[in-house]
């Protein structure tokens, strides 16, 4: 008996926006999107928004990490470069996405963001853990570590 490893993704292609369904275990074979041709990039942050944030959550079988944030915030400005170091060490094991409150209002309502940077994990489209304000990388690592264990109890 075959055991399926696959470990599939919705992610929206950075270049065109098209929604695309990536199986992230063959991440080495440069995934194209189907609409543009172009490289579907998730060695870094996704940009999503009020139109697919919840498809790219709901559709991940890999934890989501989002970071809502916004453009003018020193605290975000400091996450980046973290983000952008966990998308790329953990490409296919974790997708990282942010999304710009100010250009997202209907979304920063919806999960009720009240500060930024806030970093929600969500695994099986369900947010399981929730930080506050800039963090080390070991509190990253530890909140989407304590989203998974919360998940399978």
């Amino acid at each position: 008996m075959e055991q399926d490893t696959s470990r599939k993704a919705t992610v929206p292609c950075a270049f065109c926006g098209t929604l695309n369904r990536v199986d992230l275990t063959r991440l080495a074979q440069r995934p194209k999107c189907g609409e543009c041709g172009r490289p579907m990039l998730l060695d870094r942050p996704i940009r999503v928004g009020d139109n697919d944030l919840e498809r790219v959550v709901s559709g991940s079988e890999v934890p989501v990490v989002v970071d809502f944030y916004a453009d003018w915030c020193g605290p975000c400005k400091l996450m980046a470069p973290l983000l952008d170091q966990l998308a790329h060490e953990r490409a296919g094991e974790v997708l990282v996405a942010k999304l710009d409150t100010d250009r997202n209002p209907a979304m920063a309502a919806r999960h009720q963001i009240r500060s930024i940077p806030t970093l929600a994990v969500f695994v099986d489209g369900r947010e399981a853990a929730r930080q506050t304000g800039a963090v080390p990388k070991p509190r990253l690592e530890a909140l989407i570590d304590e989203a998974r264990a919360r998940t399978r109890t």
